[in-house]
């Protein structure tokens, strides 16, 4: 909204911080070029828009906004003389041609502000500081590009991470299905010799084709056997053994455990009796054992391999490369991922509870960015857990919230103390000894939340729940979503008193 504008007086600009080192010629081309405007109590510019202006305060009070989903969110307010706001950043010259301010300011009371152009700006800072714009834009490109390589370092630690569990998560069902593949042909071999033992046998056809039958229907029960408490396979166990050992069949403490397994009793035994004579009843049983390992084996085998697909697809899912980089995406499919990514690291002493709302709409996202702040959020959740010395839970839960859609990650751990909670999410901080955090994890999930995807990050904490929840909007973030580091002009500036962002 414009102001009405008012004389400017090169005095009054004298006696404001920014301004009282500066010579007459100085001030007389600021009030020159340069203009003071009166504001009533409402906007004066909305995030978004082209940063056109730099605005100092001359009197009044002013509110800096930030937009997160649906909300504005109150960043600064400050009634100080000289506090300013808008394109300060300007000095950078043709590197911030068509910035936008990322944020809204507002008055509360007519205010007044002296308002000097950007390019009018930048031209000011270039004439009369060139050494120091010289510096700035050195300290702004170099702390620019300092944060990039740590945060490129610090996915780089978290992949190396999940590397090693995803390896150790890979070796156990591959090692399994190598053992049981070496047991199968084991178990093939001996039916061959059994096969050939039966063939050698007076048996009728029909019996024989009635042995088959049953061979198959064996086969049929493994699949569909249910698995017996520890006292039902117990007493099966001991019916079988004793069938066994009264039709004079040996090893019979070895065979039952086998057959109850698969699900079969004493009377799929006595089908077995019916189908052969007694002569060859215990070949025909052997044989039938062997038929029942192989079913077994080949579901061990099965289930590996499964196991080893799974954990593949997991790790295509999160690490989103044969996906664009902005889609719809379900978040349930990136927070199952992201957990089964991470089952080797959240070990055995923290129980995952899962309560998940499916009938939340996909999010319009960058999938691959939010798996790293579920990696974040849940790697400190645990650590939280396991810095208790005892058992917890973790409960990633999902709702839906006005118009976003809430992701919960809520721990039994030691919990965020009160005195740091609002500094948990600043670069560079954290609680954990030294080699063991970088404080950069919770400060990239912010941004990544924030600014990419203008959304929410809060956390709520008492020892025994601490809850950090991120809401992101239904709807598409804007295309031109900047992250901090960025080379714009900042929305937000103010004096070194009442700075409310340090940009």
């Amino acid at each position: 909204m414009n102001g009405r504008t008012v004389s400017c007086d090169p005095t009054e600009l004298r006696t404001l911080f920014l301004f009282e080192k500066l010579d007459d010629a100085q001030l007389a081309r600021l009030c020159r070029e340069g203009r003071v405007e009166e504001f009533e109590a409402g906007p004066v510019y909305t995030e978004g828009d082209a940063a056109t202006c730099f605005f100092v305060l001359l009197d009044g009070t002013l509110v800096l906004t930030r937009r997160v989903g649906a909300d504005d969110v109150e960043v600064s307010r400050s009634s100080q003389r000289g506090v300013y706001a808008g394109a300060f950043q300007a000095y950078l010259g043709e590197r911030a041609r068509g910035a936008k301010y990322t944020g809204s300011m507002r008055v509360t009371e007519p205010s007044r502000f002296f308002v000097l152009p950007a390019d009018t700006f930048s031209a000011i800072m270039r004439d009369w500081f060139p050494m120091a714009v010289h510096l700035l834009e050195g300290l702004f490109f170099g702390s620019q590009n300092t944060q990039q390589v740590i945060n490129q370092r610090e996915r780089l630690l978290a992949l190396g991470s999940l590397s090693a569990g995803l390896t150790h998560e890979l070796n156990n069902p591959a090692a399994a299905a190598v053992s049981a593949t070496a047991a199968l042909r084991e178990r093939v071999a001996g039916m061959r010799h059994k096969l050939g033992v039966i063939a050698h046998g007076r048996y009728e056809p029909e019996s024989l084709l009635t042995l088959v039958e049953v061979q198959e229907r064996t086969a049929e029960q493994v699949a569909k056997a249910k698995p017996l408490s520890p006292l039902e396979a117990t007493d099966r166990e001991d019916a079988i053994g004793d069938w066994l050992e009264d039709h004079g069949i040996g090893d019979a403490w070895q065979l039952a455990p086998t057959f109850v397994q698969a699900g079969l009793d004493t009377d799929w035994l006595d089908q077995v009796a019916a189908a052969v004579d007694e002569r060859t009843l215990e070949s025909a049983v052997r044989w039938l054992n062997y038929t029942v390992e192989t079913e077994l084996l080949m579901n061990e085998i099965e289930d590996s391999t499964t196991r080893v697909s799974t954990l593949v697809n997991a790790a295509r899912q999160y690490s989103q490369l044969d996906r664009a980089p902005f889609q719809n995406a379900d978040v349930h499919e990136l927070l199952d991922s992201t957990l089964l990514m991470l089952s080797g690291k959240i070990g055995k002493g923290v129980t995952v509870v899962k309560d998940y709302d499916r009938s939340l709409p996909s999010v319009p996202a960058y999938p691959g960015e939010l798996n790293q702040v579920w990696t974040n959020l849940i790697d400190n959740a645990v650590s939280a857990i396991n810095d208790t010395g005892h058992e917890g839970t973790l409960t990633v839960r999902t709702a839906l919230d006005r118009d976003r859609l809430l992701v919960e990650f809520r721990d039994t751990g030691t919990g965020v103390p009160a005195d740091i909670r609002n500094r948990i999410f600043d670069p560079f901080f954290t609680t954990k000894p030294v080699g063991h955090g970088t404080g950069l994890g919770l400060d990239i999930s912010w941004r990544i939340v924030v600014n990419k995807h203008h959304g929410s990050l809060d956390v709520r904490s008492v020892p025994g729940d601490t809850r950090f929840q991120v809401r992101l909007p239904l709807g598409a973030p804007q295309s031109d979503a900047i992250e901090p580091e960025a080379a714009e002009p900042s929305a937000f500036g103010a004096s070194p008193e009442a700075s409310p962002e340090g940009s």
